[in-house]
């Protein structure tokens, strides 16, 4: 084991441990200057309306009226200025309130309304109260820190000072030994209070703890709807694969073993037999293909939409179905989708276990809100704990933002109700 290598880990530490000290030391030094800057400016502007008309309790009002003013636009620059210390010298994001985000991010100017909103915002009164109430006690704390950095640095090279000017003192080796610890103690605490400022900067500076449980919440259900519609885009592209490939390879071969049997008359009867169940076990794969493509997305449902695509739903449906559709236009692709496939799955339960003698089925609009009800007169009893595939079905509406319900009281009847938002979430 060679000294470079023993010695190594120890330097590495060492750098690591300079460099953070250095970039806690810099970020401190750079937030006196901001963290002053609130108070003089408002007391010395505020304070002259009300020392000069103070002549009654009311004449204080006008004064009280442009330090609050003063306080809220002053506290704006100053939060950008400390935003823009954190990130730059500690890569520390503080971010924005959601209202801010978005008027920066559309380009708006403040008008009055904005101006008003602004000055009656919560976000706002705690930036003022950051930069009036800890302002102060976060200055005194990084001069502190500097004092400290300044006042080890002097000690620490007291001898130095001493050669340089010719002079003696005996009690260099004390002053040398206070220096040394104070340069041991200026890293730590500089890191403490670069941590406590850290914290509150994000607790008062950012988003409220409300506003990040919003913002959170908004993007778990960004991040629902883009799965969905995923999904939603895979099911599509594996149904266009079978229906233009694997599909017509069956129904070609399909073709070729009928043509066999009808051209090939002199095949022995054991040959004509083997054709025969090939051609009828194509014509089954075909028919069991076609219904496995509807479940994953009817190719009539992009082409022509969801009333179309519901009509040839009701039509294989061996009971009466009466259908109406009332939509102005197209609904949001994964709501229509889910929608259709309430309707299939309704009518499928309906067909296998309700033992009804007709359905109604009502798909209309509803505001920004499409409304979906299956209703049949059959024995009712259906259940969503009893394995009818509504468990599936709450949940494909659940992943668009929906509503499913069902009802279905013993003797029927059973009604199916879904209500899906017209619009995408990224739309809305």
């Amino acid at each position: 084991m060679t000294l470079p290598s023993v010695l190594g880990p120890p330097r590495r530490l060492l750098r690591r441990r300079a460099r953070t000290a250095r970039q806690d030391t810099a970020f401190l030094a750079a937030g006196v200057v901001p963290h002053l800057a609130a108070i003089p400016a408002w007391l010395w502007l505020g304070a002259k309306p009300i020392v000069r008309s103070a002549h009654t309790p009311w004449d204080i009002v006008p004064g009280l009226v442009a330090v609050v003013l003063l306080l809220l636009l002053v506290a704006l620059p100053l939060t950008a200025a400390q935003r823009w210390r954190h990130q730059e010298l500690l890569g520390a994001d503080i971010p924005r309130s959601p209202s801010a985000s978005a008027a920066a991010a559309a380009g708006q100017r403040l008008g009055p309304h904005h101006l008003l909103r602004l000055f009656t915002s919560a976000q706002t009164w705690r930036k003022a109260a950051y930069h009036t109430l800890l302002g102060p006690p976060l200055a005194a704390a990084e001069v502190l820190v500097l004092a400290v950095w300044g006042t080890g640095i002097g000690c620490a090279t007291v001898y130095g000072w001493m050669w340089a000017t010719h002079t003696g003192l005996t009690q260099a080796a004390y002053v040398t030994a206070v220096g040394v610890l104070l340069l041991a103690a200026a890293p730590p605490l500089a890191a403490t209070v670069t941590r406590l400022e850290t914290r509150a900067a994000r607790a008062l500076l950012g988003p409220s703890r409300a506003q990040r449980l919003e913002r959170r919440v908004t993007d778990l259900a960004v991040s629902r709807a883009d799965l969905a519609e995923a999904a939603d885009a895979e099911r599509r592209r594996i149904e266009r694969d079978l229906h233009d490939g694997t599909q017509q390879r069956l129904v070609s071969l399909a073709v070729n073993l009928g043509l066999a049997r009808a051209t090939l008359t002199d095949l022995p009867d054991e040959a004509r037999r083997v054709i025969d169940e090939a051609h009828r076990e194509a014509k089954e794969a075909i028919s069991e293909l076609n219904d496995l493509v509807r479940g994953l997305h009817p190719a009539v449902l992009d082409d022509r939409g969801l009333d179309a695509a519901l009509s040839g739903l009701a039509a294989r449906v061996p009971l009466p179905v009466r259908l109406h559709v009332d939509l102005d236009g197209r609904v949001a692709p994964g709501a229509e989708s889910v929608a259709y496939f309430v309707v299939s799955e309704a009518l499928t339960n309906v067909t296998k276990h309700a033992r009804a003698t007709r359905v109604d089925v009502s798909v209309r609009r509803t505001g920004k809100v499409v409304r979906v009800e299956v209703t049949d007169d059959g024995v009712g009893g259906a259940d969503t704990a009893a394995g009818t595939g509504l468990t599936g079905l709450a949940g494909r509406v659940g992943s668009v933002d929906g509503v499913f319900r069902i009802s279905s009281p013993a003797g029927g009847p059973t009604t199916v109700a879904a209500e899906l938002p017209w619009e995408s979430l990224c739309e809305r």
